[in-house]
């Protein structure tokens, strides 16, 4: 419907189809105004005075008179409905007061280039059918740009702009926003951007909201500061989509990308929860923490984290965690030391090792969350890590992982024992610890066995016939006088006496030699013949 047949809330111009803004005393616009009412018009302008060219045709020579009329310096500047037939320079103009462009349309260039806006700027629903430069502008209010077209390239590099929206707004060229500072909130909600937009050096005294927006092409977001959040919560991007932010909280939940997606962050936090990827996706830490919050319903082709801090992540919600690739990351552990409590068994103690958020949680936390034991396992095996102690860490909690959720006491048990003996081959402390305990017990046992008293029976002489030689009955023995000392011929008692013996061991080897049997011979006693 054309506006001329709005209620569009002013007196309009009392020509046909015109919705200008009538000036008394005349009733109709500037743009239909007659020379000379024109310049008595604009004579009665003057520096900082109320302008209004509501719904009038603005051509670039009208607007120029307009401008120098006033000394390029406006008070309650009103262009809603306009129509900038020209280009429209406002390049270097001061507004005093609060200036509106609602539904104001450009067919030209619009240049806003150094101007300074001491109040308000709304510029909601306008269309700019080629360029829009706002380089080098000030805004102390809030500038508004919602629902409007930019046909060509927008330009705000080294604007400075108190807080701003841009929410459904549409930018059909190159967008940048280099070097902007937002000293407030700045909006950017269902906006889209057709071609490539640039975000370099810019300076967030708030949050930069991108939730819903829409990049077709392009997209380096790489702010200077960012005090609030960064958040592209559901947004999309079909090209590549590049974040470098540090000291925020950068939120990519329920978002997708089709191109590379870049993270370079820096003591920030980050929330991947949903996000959707079918390019390649990549998290750097460039300094600082980088806390990963949420990997929930993650899918992608392929994530790889570097230096992230994984402690407060759990992991349990990743559909296929092969897709993940660790390098550097940090992660909960276990308390160092003996623990007591009311479950079976009630005393264990505990090395040091990296355990998923998952398990610290199940283990350790106050609520011990339900968590599937088989499901730990698979996130433990599908896990890609580089560094080795890691991977070991992770082989460890996979095994027991596996232990936990074993069919039957018996497997429990000798998985049990494995882990008691060697920690289930990747302990090699233990294992040693076991043998040198087993070297010690039987070096004990043979110092004791060999320092105990022998009570050993002494065996009798071979005699070689099979049975052992058996002393000569009493007797058979020879007793030989002990001679006393000092008798006469005690020498010779004395040799006589070892003859004796001597004669004694042989008869006795004698008898022995009688009664032993002789081979083939039974030492049975003979049976009486009837």
């Amino acid at each position: 419907m054309p506006p001329s047949l709005l209620d569009v809330g002013w007196i309009t111009c009392a020509r046909d189809d015109c919705p200008g803004a009538a000036h008394p005393p005349y009733g109709r616009c500037l743009a239909h105004l007659d020379p000379g009412e024109l310049e008595s018009t604009l004579r009665s302008l003057s520096p900082g005075q109320a302008v209004d060219l509501r719904g009038t045709a603005v051509s670039a020579e009208l607007l120029d008179l307009v401008l120098d009329a006033a000394c390029r310096r406006l008070g309650r500047a009103r262009f809603d409905l306009a129509r900038f037939t020209g280009p429209a320079r406002f390049a270097g103009v001061e507004f005093l007061g609060d200036a509106t462009f609602d539904r104001a349309r450009f067919d030209g260039l619009a240049s806003f280039f150094g101007a300074r806006f001491t109040g308000n700027a709304s510029f909601g629903a306008a269309v700019f059918a080629r360029e829009l430069t706002m380089h080098g502008s000030r805004v102390h209010g809030h500038a508004s740009f919602d629902r409007s077209s930019v046909g060509s390239d927008a330009l705000f590099g080294d604007a400075c702009l108190s807080s701003a929206s841009f929410d459904q707004a549409e930018f059909r060229g190159f967008t940048s926003f280099d070097g902007t500072g937002f000293h407030g909130e700045a909006r950017f909600r269902g906006v889209r951007f057709r071609r490539a937009v640039s975000l370099s050096r810019a300076r967030f005294d708030g949050a930069a909201v991108f939730e819903g927006a829409r990049f077709a092409a392009e997209a380096y977001l790489s702010p200077r500061s960012v005090a609030g959040r960064l958040a592209l919560a559901g947004a999309r991007a079909d090209g590549k989509l590049e974040i470098d932010a540090s000291g925020c909280l950068v939120d990519l939940s329920n978002a997708r990308t089709e191109g590379r997606l870049t993270l370079r962050l820096a003591d920030a936090d980050v929330d991947l929860r949903g996000l959707v990827s079918r390019g390649q996706a990549s998290l750097v830490r460039r300094s600082g923490r980088v806390r990963v919050l949420s990997l929930e319903r993650l899918d992608v082709d392929r994530l790889s984290l570097s230096g992230a801090d994984l402690s407060g992540c759990h992991l349990a919600g990743v559909p296929d965690p092969g897709r993940l690739r660790l390098s550097g990351c940090v992660f909960a552990t276990t308390p160092r030391g003996v623990q007591l409590r009311l479950s079976w068994p009630p005393v264990r103690w505990w090395s040091k090792r990296q355990v998923l958020a998952d398990e610290h949680a199940w283990r350790f936390g106050p609520a011990r969350p339900a968590v599937d034991p088989g499901r730990l396992k698979h996130l433990y095996t599908g896990l890609r890590v580089d560094d080795d102690r890691t991977a070991t860490d992770f082989a460890f909690g996979a095994m027991e992982m596996r232990r936990m959720s074993a069919a039957g006491p018996a497997a429990r048990a000798v998985l049990g024992v494995y882990w008691l003996l060697c920690g289930y081959g990747l302990r090699t402390g233990r294992a040693l610890a076991w043998l040198v305990l087993v070297a010690a017990v039987a070096a004990g046992s043979l110092l004791w066995s060999s320092s105990a008293p022998q009570h050993v029976a002494r065996r009798p002489p071979w005699t070689g016939s099979g049975v052992p030689a058996q002393a000569p009955p009493p007797a058979a023995r020879a007793v030989v006088p002990r001679p006393r000392a000092g008798a006469p011929g005690t020498r010779g008692a004395v040799s006589g006496t070892h003859a004796a013996a001597r004669s004694g061991v042989a008869v006795r080897a004698d008898l022995a030699a009688r009664v032993a049997p002789r081979p083939g011979e039974s030492h049975d006693p003979p049976r009486s013949q009837p």
